[in-house]
């Protein structure tokens, strides 16, 4: 397997919003104003429970590497308070989510024991 960043493509980006039960609605908001603002970002559902590898709350939303210039700067700018995780989808979920991770807000620690060295094809 070669991880050298010259041959790796990314395909997409997932950006996890975490939140607990006091900041469930402005999660949700931030959420729909993302996807209302960017059409080509698929919104996942609002998980009110740990999913997969998150510690926390969460809801997924999901691009394709064109986008990223626009949504990150625009999650930066209102995500208030909340704690948002972002790594590429490169085909290699371990690696993406444990060495290639953009964290706005506190770092979570992630249940790394769910997730494939490989990944499935997302639909972006």
């Amino acid at each position: 397997m070669s991880t050298h960043t010259d041959t790796i493509d990314i395909r997409g980006w997932h950006a996890h919003v975490y939140f607990n039960a006091d900041s469930l609605e402005r999660a949700r908001a931030l959420c729909e104003q993302a996807a209302e603002r960017f059409p080509e970002l698929k919104m996942g559902r609002v998980h009110e429970k740990p999913v997969g590898p998150h510690p926390d709350w969460s809801c997924q939303l999901a691009f394709r590497a064109e986008l990223f210039d626009q949504v990150i700067p625009w999650l930066t700018l209102n995500r208030g308070d909340l704690t948002v995780f972002i790594h590429p989808i490169t085909g290699f979920d371990l690696i993406d989510h444990r060495d290639r991770a953009i964290w706005m807000g506190s770092i979570r620690p992630l249940n790394l024991s769910a997730l494939p060295e490989t990944s499935v094809v997302y639909d972006l």
